[in-house]
Parts: structure tokens; C-alpha cells; sequence
């Protein structure tokens, strides 16, 4: 019987309209894995773009169980479009109440490596997005403190069009 490998994680992180949809969607053609996109948005484009906490509970929950499946597919990457990290402080932010399992599941998670990217992609307005200006520095920062207080790996991935993703690419090689 084949013995099923465990896929290396990486999460695709960092504030809105920073090209973390296409670099997902780029990095699992690249290395025919397997790609988890943003849960808030489908789930948003479906809903209308106006949510309560329980919204962001529900999308949290699903966020949880696709990090759980994740871990058991038979392939040498698994990529997702955001993840908890952005969920957790969304939740701080707009309703200054994350419950506890989300940082205790932050501080047991087995994320091999989080692209986070920079703001340095012009802001692209949509009917879902919130966070442009300053507060995409400032949504940065914070999400940068967040992947240094729970001790995970980390690369920025800064440029754009084939320079982010040759980036993105130079910083996963140290990873294999």
C-alpha cells in the first residue's frame, strides 16, 4: 500500500487587492497542487457584501475544516488564498471579539510557509473590498505581527505580474 505524503502548506496572505487570488491560482498551475481560494469572498458574492459576526464565524469554521482536509490530500502542495491569520484580525477590527479557538488553532497549525503580500500592487476597488489607503499598510503591519507572534515562517512577495511570481517561487524553493 502507498504511503500518502504529507502535503507542504502555504498560505497566501496579506491585505486586500495585493494579488493574492492570482498568485494562488498561479502557484497551484505552476505545481499542479491543488488550491483552496478565499472562502470570504465566495461566500460574500453570494450573500451580499453586507455580514454579522456569525458570517465571519461560519466563514471561519469552513476556513478550519479546509486546513483539516488539506493535511490528508496525497500531493506535494496544498496553496490557499488566505487563511485564519486575516479572519482572526478581520474579526478583531471590525468586532473586537475572536473566539478562543481560532488563536489556539493558530498556535497548533502546521503551516509550512505564508506568502505575505506587499501593498505595492495598485488598489483595485470592488464591491466586497473595504480596506484601501492607509489601511492596507496598516492591515500589513498587523498581519506581519500576527505571523511573528506565532513563530511562522514567512516571505514577502513584492513586484508585479511574472516578478511577483518569481518571487513568490524564490521563496518556496527554500522550502523543498
Amino acid at each position: 500500500m502507498k504511503e500518502l505524503k504529507k502535503p507542504k502548506i502555504v498560505v497566501i496572505t496579506g491585505a486586500e487587492s495585493t494579488g493574492k487570488s492570482q498568485l494562488t491560482r498561479q502557484l497551484g498551475l505552476h505545481f499542479s497542487a491543488p488550491v483552496r481560494m478565499e472562502y470570504a469572498r465566495e461566500y460574500l458574492e453570494k450573500s451580499g457584501p453586507h455580514y454579522t459576526y456569525a458570517d465571519v464565524l461560519h466563514i471561519a469554521g469552513i476556513q478550519r475544516t479546509q486546513m483539516e482536509e488539506a493535511t490528508t490530500l496525497d500531493a506535494d502542495f496544498v496553496f490557499f488564498d488566505t487563511w485564519l491569520i486575516i479572519t482572526k484580525v478581520w474579526m478583531e477590527v471590525v468586532f473586537g471579539n475572536v473566539p478562543s479557538w481560532i488563536p489556539e488553532m493558530l498556535s497548533r497549525s502546521h503551516v509550512d510557509l505564508f506568502l505575505l503580500c506587499a501593498t505595492d500592487l495598485p488598489w483595485e476597488p470592488d464591491p466586497l473590498r473595504e480596506n484601501g489607503g492607509e489601511m492596507r499598510e496598516k492591515l500589513t503591519g498587523i498581519y506581519r505581527a500576527h505571523l511573528d507572534a506565532y513563530g511562522f515562517r514567512y516571505g514577502i512577495v513584492s513586484g508585479s505580474g511574472e516578478e511577483r511570481f518569481q518571487n513568490a517561487l524564490q521563496i518556496i524553493g527554500q522550502i523543498v
